[in-house]
């Protein structure tokens, strides 16, 4: 298993997740529109990259 490439991931992940939750927070607290789509993009893209860390995290050989 490439765990440099895993621990890329993780790393990666944790900053989408604080980049939702920032933007998560500017949705909450302001006054203007912040609905640009960017929520949908980082969800999508976190989910991805879940799937690719379950992905190498199951396989045999682990």
């Amino acid at each position: 298993m490439n765990y440099v490439y895993l621990k890329h991931l993780y790393a990666k992940r944790a900053e989408l997740e604080a980049k939702l939750e920032l933007h998560d927070a500017r949705y909450c607290f302001s006054d203007e529109e912040v609905d640009d789509g960017t929520d949908s993009d980082l969800r999508q893209r976190l989910s991805e990259i879940s799937e690719e860390i379950a992905a190498l995290e199951s396989r045999p050989g682990r």
